[in-house]
This record gives structure tokens, sequence and C-alpha cells, in this order.
């Protein structure tokens, strides 16, 4: 099962890869990727000011930890407001 949310995290990245995050005061060591893709944002939803489209988003979907027990998370990246968000979590 997977839970949707939308929470920002503070993520550490190395040669361009997450290795780890803090999500709802925890820190979680991711252990690998399992999925990276990007995304590009619906240019007809949201536009800036002067027109030009909004940018891309990269999504993780990584095996971390916060200690012994390995979940599966996919974070967000948005890269023109240059932030994180944890999009999913699985079960």
């Amino acid at each position: 099962m997977t839970r949707v949310f939308g929470d920002p995290v503070d993520v550490w990245v190395s040669d361009g890869r997450p290795v780890r995050f803090v999500w709802r005061g925890r820190l979680y060591a991711v252990r690998r990727v399992l999925e990276h893709w990007v995304t590009t944002r619906d240019w007809w939803r949201e536009q800036q000011p002067d027109g030009e489209a909004t940018g891309e988003r990269e999504f993780w979907r990584v095996e971390a930890t916060p200690d012994r027990e390995i979940g599966v998370y996919e974070l967000r990246y948005d890269v023109a407001a240059d932030s994180w968000l944890l999009s999913r979590v699985w079960d």
C-alpha cells in the first residue's frame, strides 16, 4: 500500500543522488536508489508571471531506513523552487 504525503524534507545529496534525508525529525539513510525520473510541470497550469514554464521535477524512489526497518520512499526535487518533498511511502 502506498501513502501520499507532500511533506517538506531536508535532503543531503552526493554525486547528484540523495544519500540521506530528514522527515518528521528523523534521519533516514538511503541504502539504494530504486528509480529516478524527471518530469516537466504542466505548463498550461503553472506559469510564472513572465509566461515561462516553471521547470522540472526530479523523482527519486529509494530504499531508506532510520534504524533497522527499511522502507521505500519517493522524494521529489523541484528544480525551480530548489526544494524537496516526500511524495509517497510504501508499506
